[in-house]
């Protein structure tokens, strides 16, 4: 295996400028994530400077037999933590040949809102809470519990360390360090509240890079956790009973909501998102009605209320934003498989764009 390892590390600006770029897409799910690689003949700065690829869109839900090809355009680039050196990660999105974006390609609606001159001048920045769940291989069951079996009910397990109280933090440390090498604003983890779930956040970050962000740094996860052998889960609930949920919980402010007199904007900004309300949980992760219970930290699905320092609340304000007058808020309604694509593109839209 020593060999083998030697030749997954090699360095080959040693002896070559080629580099290998990772082609990433979002499947036909739209939670599964594909990539493939090739070849390029030298580093590469900018996705403009990228070609397209195309894949069979047949074999990933995306496109008929008869008419299977997909093109791949090229949207972020991020260092390539597992085979390092100038080599890279390319987040795209799908289109057909035609150059029309399939059903599947979020993020072509998403660019339209970002692109808004009324949404660029606001600079929205997202700071998303990524919860999921780390699962043994074989039985789908939480990595720490016992096979069949559960722990001791929820309490010592939220940031908690030790051997019976914190579980994959292996694979967690990685992931972290691998985001930060890739050059993805994640800005920190913890352990979650059910043991063997955790939380990544990323941000602040603006725009649409934020959701570019959350779609890398959920492949690395998924990479990362092939290498350990576990399975990651983004259910929002995994464990049925009495166990928290997995969120996906979006902080959101704009230039208007930063600057002095932002509280009033604030305000504004969350009584057009309650109008909203069955549109935005419509739009917020498949299986959500399992989470949003008004239990475990959450308002029930059809209730939408807002409180500071409530987390049992739509929306949250911080004391701090109510103490300075200015800030952000957090909406906790989006779920661990949310596509970010949308949940940033419609807050920027019900908050910035709407006019009710």
């Amino acid at each position: 295996m020593s060999n083998l390892s030697d030749l997954v590390n090699l360095n080959l600006s040693d002896t070559t400028d080629k580099i290998i770029a990772e082609y990433i897409w979002v499947g036909g799910s739209g939670m599964d994530m594909r990539s493939k690689a090739r070849t390029l003949s030298g580093p590469v700065k900018d996705p403009s400077e990228l070609p397209k690829w195309n894949y069979d869109g047949s074999s990933t839900g995306q496109a008929p037999g008869e008419d299977s090809e997909v093109i791949l355009y090229p949207q972020a680039i991020f260092k390539d933590p597992f085979r390092r050196g100038d080599n890279i990660l390319v987040m795209c999105d799908a289109y057909t040949p035609a150059g029309e974006p399939i059903p599947t390609n979020k993020r072509h609606a998403a660019a339209k809102v970002f692109s808004h001159p009324d949404v660029v001048a606001e600079v929205p920045w997202y700071g998303i809470e990524q919860e999921y769940t780390l699962l043994q291989k074989d039985v789908k069951w939480p990595v720490g519990w016992p096979i069949g079996g559960f722990p001791g009910p929820q309490g010592p397990y939220y940031c908690g360390i030790g051997a019976d109280k914190s579980f994959g933090r292996d694979v967690v440390d990685s992931h972290y360090k691998a985001c930060l090498y890739a050059g993805i604003n994640i800005s920190g983890i913890n352990g979650e509240v059910m043991p063997g779930q955790w939380e990544f956040q990323v941000g602040p970050a603006v725009g649409i890079s934020a959701a570019d962000e959350i779609w890398v740094a959920r492949y690395i996860l998924e990479r990362i956790t092939e290498i350990a052998g576990v399975v990651v889960s983004f259910d929002p609930k995994p464990i049925p009973g009495d166990w928290n949920g997995a969120g996906a919980h979006c902080n959101y402010s704009t230039k208007t909501m930063r600057e002095e007199g932002g509280y009033e904007i604030i305000k504004k900004a969350i009584d057009k998102l309650g109008l909203r309300h069955k549109e935005h949980i419509a739009a917020y992760g498949e299986g959500n009605e399992r989470r949003l219970t008004g239990h475990h930290e959450t308002a029930d699905i059809n209730t939408f209320l807002w409180g500071v320092a409530n987390r049992g609340a739509s929306i949250r304000v911080g004391r701090d934003t109510e103490k300075e007058g200015k800030g952000y808020f957090e909406d906790r309604r989006p779920a661990s498989n949310m596509d970010p694509y949308i949940v940033t593109s419609m807050i920027a839209e019900t908050t910035i764009l709407w006019n009710p």
